[in-house]
């Protein structure tokens, strides 16, 4: 073999390398802020910053205007307010999907989150998150979308029953009615869970037990040891406990996506800028390796949020953003 051919070998094997470690950093764009920049020069941002993911958590029509012809690719929601409306009738669902998705057939739309963080207890919205999903799911597959944008909910992490170690993770007894349809769902359409992953809240609500260093990717060594496992931080720790969970309600092939993470830089106990943009920085770092229970498989991870947003409550939610809403970068991340 010649010198030439060995070299386009190599070169085709790091482009492969390379497609599945990068490009995998996304930012959610929220809009809680009466002093934040429009949407267009919204995606201008994402643009120059080279974020190539955007989460919104609604089909606002400004941004999906922004974002036609551009490479940015979308996961957008069905709020929870419009559970109701999806899950109704056939007909009802179709025409969601075919104002904010058919209509701007030029934006390249990824994931549709029916619902975010839906309470299981909540006995008006959890009956419906599984109807809406199958709904918007027939509409997308009607339109001849449906190998293009997968369908799913974002839950939090409070569905979670026993977390330790992370190979005993599980669902809690009492969201099983809630989940198992949700994850059948999944398993039939071959599509993610998302999953809303903040290490910050883990350590505040138990700087005993959890380091500063595990939570932000800072300890020089294994933490928890699960077999044949190692943690040395805890974003993977909380990803794996609910691949567990999943492998026990029948979806062990079901991928997570991070829908939200992040730090925030003010507000409450280790909220400052230095452990939030330690957190982020090594985030995105992070993410192209994957966790000890899927090593190698880059893990889509959307950072929560764009802009700090002034109308949020409490005053915590205020200062999660990566951006300034004048614009100015926050951390200086590069995010691929």
């Amino acid at each position: 073999m010649s010198s030439m051919a060995t070299l386009l070998i190599i070169l085709g094997l790091l482009a492969s390398f390379l497609d599945t470690t990068e490009s995998q950093i996304g930012v959610s764009y929220g809009m809680f802020g009466n002093n934040l920049p429009s949407e267009t020069d919204a995606i201008s941002l994402y643009n120059s910053n080279d974020i190539r993911m955007m989460r919104l958590y609604f089909p606002n029509q400004a941004a999906l205007q922004a974002l036609r012809g551009s490479n940015i690719e979308v996961m957008v929601g069905v709020q929870n307010s419009e559970l109701s409306y999806v899950a109704a009738s056939r007909n009802n669902s179709f025409d969601w999907v075919s104002r904010n998705i058919v209509t701007y057939s030029d934006v390249k739309f990824r994931y549709i989150s029916v619902g975010n963080e839906v309470n299981p207890s909540d006995g008006t919205l959890a009956p419906l998150v599984y109807i809406a999903l199958t709904n918007i799911r027939e509409a997308v597959v009607f339109y001849g979308l449906g190998n293009q944008i997968k369908v799913s909910t974002a839950i939090d992490t409070t569905l979670i029953g026993a977390n330790y170690p992370p190979s005993q993770g599980a669902f809690k007894a009492e969201v099983r009615a809630y989940i198992d349809p949700i994850i059948a769902f999944l398993v039939a359409n071959n599509a993610p869970l998302l999953v809303n992953v903040f290490p910050y809240f883990s350590y505040v609500d138990n700087p005993v037990d959890i380091s500063l260093a595990y939570a932000t990717f800072t300890s020089p060594s294994i933490v928890v040891q699960d077999g044949a496992h190692g943690y040395q931080n805890l974003f993977d720790a909380i990803v794996d406990v609910v691949y567990s969970a999943l492998e026990k309600a029948g979806g062990p092939w079901v991928e997570i996506v991070v829908s939200e993470t992040g730090w925030p830089s003010a507000g409450a106990s280790a909220a400052t800028f230095n452990n939030a943009r330690t957190y982020l920085r090594n985030m995105v770092a992070h993410a192209r390796w994957g966790t000890p229970k899927r090593p190698g498989r880059a893990i889509q991870t959307y950072l929560f949020s764009m802009f700090d947003e002034n109308n949020k409550e409490p005053q915590i939610e205020k200062n999660f953003g990566l951006f300034y809403p004048n614009q100015t970068t926050k951390y200086n991340l590069c995010f691929n």
